[in-house]
């Protein structure tokens, strides 16, 4: 068969093969590259093709394999740096020594920012923290609910804006 028959044989199955492909790759631009490639590899092997052959078989199996082909060689790689990740974070952690001294300037901070709060708002944000409950803390101030309540809702907002430099570092 000469090239020129050829390929006008394989761009007949252009539609076909984009739709196929739109379905394996569920993007167009990929889609679109696909089809691209296998009409490549069609032409580089066109010589191994055999005339009277299903010429649209032939090529969605070279789709399908150049598809094949690519998903793999993406998920080895994305293995590789899911490893690499794995090694230096959670590998590395439980074997390194650690001296505290990270956690005891962040305990000096928080205390230094507890102290800065006022007073009212200190003492019903740290009785919260213990454990105590909204109605008990009123109780024992013998101040309504809603001031209880408005005071540990201060005291967090001032909280977060005094130590918003662990806030990173807390989340991580």
């Amino acid at each position: 068969m000469d090239t020129l028959n050829f390929n006008c044989d394989i761009y007949q199955y252009r539609q076909p093969l984009f739709d196929r492909a739109l379905a394996y790759t569920r993007d167009e631009d990929d889609a679109a590259d696909l089809v691209q490639d296998t009409f490549m590899k069609a032409f580089r092997f066109s010589a191994k093709f055999e005339m009277g052959s299903n010429v649209r078989a032939w090529l969605f199996t070279i789709l399908k394999n150049t598809f094949l082909n690519h998903y793999y060689k993406v998920k080895r790689k994305n293995e590789m740096i899911q490893q690499e990740e794995d090694l230096t974070s959670v590998q590395l952690v439980p074997s390194a020594s650690s001296n505290g001294g990270a956690a005891k300037f962040m305990m000096e901070d928080i205390q230094k920012s507890l102290n800065a709060l006022p007073e009212d708002c200190r003492f019903c944000f740290c009785r919260y923290f213990e454990g105590y409950k909204y109605h008990e803390i009123a109780a024992e101030l013998d101040i309504p609910l809603g001031t209880v309540k408005t005071k540990i809702h201060v005291a967090r907002g001032l909280l977060k804006k005094m130590l918003k430099n662990y806030k990173s570092g807390l989340a991580a």
